[in-house]
């Protein structure tokens, strides 16, 4: 048994190996967010752009006493994905994600970025989290919709799972809302494929303002 799972798991290595190989060879510039993940120089500007834009949304919610909520969206089987259809086809997909997600997107302050080679990160000033769930509702149907194929997928396209993060910013800067909406777009993976969580962070910050 050990050596059927260990077999299955060279194989999609290799799979992904040849797949970055090809990648690699591709001589086309590359722009704009799809820029980001081509070339691995640019993601120390994405850590830096999303952390500028928490930072916006945090100081813009704390000005206003509202809620803040941090989105983490993935693809489901992202290296499966990736090793099937190589560099080029999955970034072509996040190109689509990317206006799938944003047209789901009514105000200025509600910001979309890359995040890593596996997702987006979504900073959305003052909602709150019910809205924050009918967001990834409505992104979750465009997709469907939309329907970008992924033969490694049981549902035969792509999709996405999503972590939501709610907080009530106060003071400086708490980084703890990022690294929540990570973990539970983890947790939402870990049950299956267009899952979500959500992280509920404003009670434990209510907590520590009281005790200080």
């Amino acid at each position: 048994m050990n050596r059927v799972t260990m077999s299955g798991s060279e194989g999609l290595w290799a799979r992904i190996r040849t797949a970055l190989a090809r990648g690699n060879e591709a001589q086309e510039p590359a722009y704009g967010h799809a820029a980001i993940a081509r070339n691995p120089n640019k993601k120390p500007r994405l850590a830096q752009r999303i952390d500028e834009e928490l930072r916006r949304g945090w100081s813009y919610c704390a000005e206003r006493n509202v809620s803040l909520c941090v989105l983490a969206l993935e693809i489901d089987g992202y290296a499966e994905y990736f090793a099937t259809y190589g560099r080029e086809a999955v970034e072509d997909s996040f190109d689509s994600l990317e206006a799938i997600i944003g047209a789901q997107l009514s105000r200025e302050t509600e910001i979309c970025l890359r995040s890593g080679q596996t997702g987006f990160v979504l900073v959305l000033p003052d909602m709150p989290a019910l809205m924050a769930r009918d967001l990834a509702s409505r992104i979750a149907a465009a997709l469907r919709r939309e329907g970008i194929p992924n033969r490694e997928s049981h549902a035969g396209q792509v999709t996405l799972s999503t972590g939501i993060a709610v907080v009530n910013p106060h003071g400086k800067l708490d980084r703890a809302v990022l690294n929540a909406a990570s973990q539970a777009v983890k947790k939402a993976q870990r049950r299956g494929l267009a899952r979500l969580e959500v992280m509920d962070l404003r009670g434990r910050d209510d907590k520590r303002r009281h005790a200080a």
